[in-house]
């Protein structure tokens, strides 16, 4: 079909493109003028493609066409005129010549919000529902039958620019290149808008953007956001650009707003202002008179930082810029100190090009579009992107309402809220719960209680921080170094986790310091160095002789990685899988154990002092049938990845295929056995069988869950174990000398005490253990089972606890106990200790697990990829394989 483009702006380039891309004739292209000797993107492009390009001032004249401006566009021969965004009058004689008339592209849902300003008027009305359409036009404004509507939600915090982005642009493109498909296919419809609901909004200009301020704070909210940078709202200065709702008490300098209610107040967040019925809202930016934009924290500081001296390489990197500058403002003949970007002649379209030049010349210096807002002269553009780049820039302070306690000789400080997009917040309703020291049974705090709405907006802050933010787009050795960076902080508050890792879950303090943090610390630092290592491959084709031509694989990232992990590793357990996604650029949402949170949130406050931007990492403390479930049905998830039980993992897969075929990782149960031979060396078989059972108080994934040992040694191996048994240490996991800490709470503990009576209801002999001990707390003593027949409830089922599990063999029956140890459905880990290599590598290769230790147990290491067989999952975690790619 022959087609007229009538328009201009980024939005009208990228519809021209499309439908060249679908094999449409664009006979001409109609658009404005050039500003300041620079051609507007919708010109450029068409001119570059040598398709006639005219730029008309204007198409008529007191009401009346131009009838050489109509003349020459009738020369086109058009079947069909789009309008994608047009700012000009056109006349009714264009209008109505083609073939098949024209089409309109409108940012709203007619017949709402007719005119010139319908986005602001979208947000300024707090319409839940957004959106757009595209419409024939006629002679009315904006009246014309409907051809085509999209829809989406309009988010509490949307912005124009924000909603622009994520939907009225990309989608309004594609929505307008099928409409002129089903017109070419004859199929597109007519239908008359209905007078119910129409409404007509002026266009929003500065003045009458004036704050009313007898309003509710909500009301101002969507004033606020819906006048956004153009026209700006204002009061003694212009406020725009992100704007949330903000509930909680203010503490700062308070800033007089003549007609409010109430002053406003300058806080380390930003300006707290407050609506006729007291509720409160932030807004982070202020605009002055002049167009000079400054962070609203900023306020009473800004213009006191003091000049930097730049070294020879930033001097280097000044001149570079400053030929960017000229490249943009060819208009101006030599770029000065004092010039200005806005003075002279920039746009906002001239922001993005500014901000992607600055990425090109040096990639660590990730700008956004408020920095050049808010450094509008050249030398203060400089000294902002050298501090960017020394790592000296002004970041927004992480604000954190700690709980402390004195405690193991220091004073730890924990996050109790919800993490979503680099702030810590309370759950939706202010929900909370306390969470257990297993030691005593004491509440250590209140926890926030992720709702689903809470999980919306965390996926939502994860998918646009893979999407739109800096992570997405960052270079790969610039994130291994933020990950490497973490890594450090961790290993700086390393005491302090494994004292929290040992409050909130019972971890023995010296274990968590070795294994719970000290693993953890290894695996941010192992992929941190994968980073810039993730390839693809070149293959040679076969078909493609005499050419010799290749294809290649990229790896890349997934996206938005949903994790759900247990409460035996709590900090692990989170390294393992969330290191491996941060290598590949993918960002994360992650609900830790609901009984074992403190960890995780602590980790997130780490992950943002380290610098991590917003939205990579989310923490969301909460129910695995609210938070877990909601994540694995939720759209934007790609991959999800599980630690837990069978049946839960049974649960999570469904739901992930139901909802939308996400990547699936599941680690689940285990019984893994452990094959003990006469031939073993005693000492070493008594260690690594308590080992294999008692280590973290038996709650490990891995734990030998059935010791097969043989007949010939079976009385003297649980004599000594029984010995070794009864050394343990049982106490509070802080002292140093503790061997066995407590259960991690109390449906545990209980879960055990029946596990055990179980057992010795069916005829398993009760060696030692079997019982809660005495005191406050959730202790379990360590237990030995013996005689235990392969039909019995305990030698089929994990108890995840302290219970070793003895079973004999007979001497030189090794199939018959392979068959044995072979006979469950799980298949995690196995092992078998023996001084004969060829028997040991014979066992070994017909055990069915994924991990056979062979005279050890328990040996995990970074490198080393861990997943299991059968029921026991699928998936890797470590190692070289588990970077989350596509």
């Amino acid at each position: 079909m022959k087609i007229a483009v009538i328009g201009q702006s980024l939005f009208g380039q990228e519809v021209y493109k499309e439908l060249r891309k679908d094999s449409h004739t664009i006979v001409g292209v109609f658009t404005i003028p050039d500003k300041d000797g620079k051609a507007d993107p919708l010109a450029t492009e068409a001119e570059k493609d040598g398709v006639p390009v005219f730029k008309f001032p204007r198409w008529r004249v007191k009401g009346k066409a131009i009838p050489e401006v109509v003349a020459q566009y009738k020369a086109t021969g058009a079947e069909l005129n789009v309008l994608p965004f047009c700012s000009q009058f056109i006349p009714m004689e264009v209008i109505d010549h083609p073939k098949h008339g024209s089409i309109i592209y409108h940012p709203s849902l007619l017949p709402r919000h007719r005119g010139a300003s319908a986005i602001n008027w979208t947000l300024i009305h707090g319409d839940k529902k957004g959106g757009f359409t595209v419409f024939w036009a006629d002679d009315g404004l904006d009246t014309g039958p409907i051809l085509l509507q999209r829809e989406c939600d309009v988010e509490p915090n949307d912005t124009v620019n924000t909603i622009y982005k994520r939907f009225l642009f990309p989608e309004g493109v594609k929505g307008t290149v099928e409409a002129v498909r089903l017109i070419a296919e004859g199929k597109a419809p007519r239908i008359t808008q209905p007078q119910e609901g129409a409404t007509y909004e002026c266009i929003q200009k500065k003045d009458n953007s004036k704050i009313d301020w007898n309003q509710s704070a909500e009301a101002l909210h969507n004033w606020i956001r819906g006048n956004d940078k153009v026209p700006g709202a204002w009061i003694l200065a212009s406020l725009n650009c992100f704007v949330s709702l903000f509930l909680s008490a203010a503490k700062g300098q308070p800033l007089e707003i003549p007609g409010a209610s109430k002053p406003g107040i300058i806080t380390k967040a930003g300006l707290v202002l407050f609506g006729n019925d007291n509720k409160a809202l932030l807004v982070k930016n202020l605009q002055f008179e002049d167009g000079k934009m400054i962070a609203a924290a900023q306020y009473y500081s800004s213009g006191s930082s003091t000049a930097v001296e730049l070294t020879e390489e930033e001097k280097v990197f000044a001149e570079q810029m400053k030929a960017v500058w000229k490249s943009i403002l060819s208009n101006v003949t030599r770029i000065e100190d004092s010039t200005d970007f806005f003075k002279s002649g920039a746009a906002s379209m001239d922001v993005v090009r500014l901000v992607e030049e600055v990425k090109l010349q040096a990639s660590s210096c990730q700008l956004q579009n408020e920095d050049v807002y808010m450094n509008t002269t050249f030398q203060e553009f400089i000294q902002m992107c050298i501090r960017k780049l020394r790592g000296e820039d002004d970041k927004e302070e992480l604000v954190v309402d700690y709980v402390e306690k004195n405690i193991n000789n220091m004073t730890i400080k924990m996050p109790h809220q919800l993490f979503i997009n680099g702030e810590f917040v309370d759950a939706d309703g202010g929900k909370t719960y306390k969470t257990i020291n297993p030691t005593d049974g004491m509440a250590i705090c209140d926890v926030s209680l992720a709702q689903i709405s809470d999980v919306d907006k965390a996926v939502a802050a994860a998918k646009e921080a893979f999407e739109e933010g800096e992570w997405g787009k960052m270079n790969p050795r610039d994130r291994g170094r933020l990950i490497y960076q973490l890594a450090d902080l961790m290993e700086e508050h390393q005491e302090e986790l494994a004292t929290i890792e040992a409050i909130d879950s019972g971890a023995v303090y010296t274990l968590a310091l070795k294994t719970h943090v000290g693993m953890s610390i290894q695996t941010f630092r192992y992929f941190a160095g994968w980073c810039d290592k993730i390839q693809g491959s070149t293959i040679p084709i076969n078909q493609a002789r005499p050419n010799r031509n290749l294809t290649f694989t990229k790896k890349e990232p997934i996206g938005v990685c949903a994790i759900v992990i247990p409460w035996n590793y709590p900090l692990m357990m989170l390294a393992w899988k969330t290191a491996a996604c941060l290598a590949a650029g993918n960002t994360v949402v992650l609900k830790p154990a609901q009984v074992t949170p403190l960890t995780a949130l602590k980790f997130a406050e780490l992950a943002a002092r380290a610098g991590l931007p917003k939205g990579v990492i989310n923490i969301l403390p909460g129910s695995g049938a609210l938070v877990g479930q909601r994540l694995s049905d939720h759209p934007d998830v790609r991959k999800l990845g599980f630690t837990g039980s069978t049946e839960i993992g049974k649960h999570i897969m469904k739901s992930c295929a139901v909802s939308n075929v996400k990547k699936v990782s599941l680690e689940l149960g285990g019984k893994s056995p452990l094959i003990i031979f006469s031939d073993c060396d005693m000492d070493k078989a008594v260690r690594m069988g308590m080992s294999s059972v008692f280590f973290n108080k038996g709650e490990n994934c891995i734990a030998a869950g059935r010791l097969f040992v043989e007949d010939t040694i079976h009385d003297q191996f649980v004599k000594r174990v029984v010995e070794e048994v009864k050394k343990m240490k049982i106490g509070d996991p802080l002292d140093r000398s503790t061997d066995h800490g407590p259960q991690n709470h109390k449906a545990h503990l209980d879960k055990l005490v029946e596990y055990c009576q179980n057992g010795v209801k069916e005829g398993a002999t009760l060696v030692c253990g079997g019982k809660q001990v005495q005191r406050p707390g959730f202790f379990f003593e360590p237990t030995v089972f013996t005689d235990v027949g392969d039909h019995m409830f305990i030698a089929i089922e994990e108890s995840f606890g302290p219970i070793m599990i003895i079973s004999k063999f007979q001497c030189g029956e090794v199939d018959d106990v392979l068959r044995r140890a072979n006979a469950t459905e799980y298949g995690l880990a196995s092992g078998v200790i023996t001084r004969d290599i060829s028997k040991a590598l014979y066992v070994s290769e017909r055990l069915h697990a994924g991990t056979v230790f062979v005279n050890t147990y328990n040996k995990t290491d970074v490198a080393s990829p861990f997943g299991g067989f059968k029921q026991s999952g699928f998936g890797k975690d470590l190692g070289k394989r588990n970077c989350c790619c596509h």
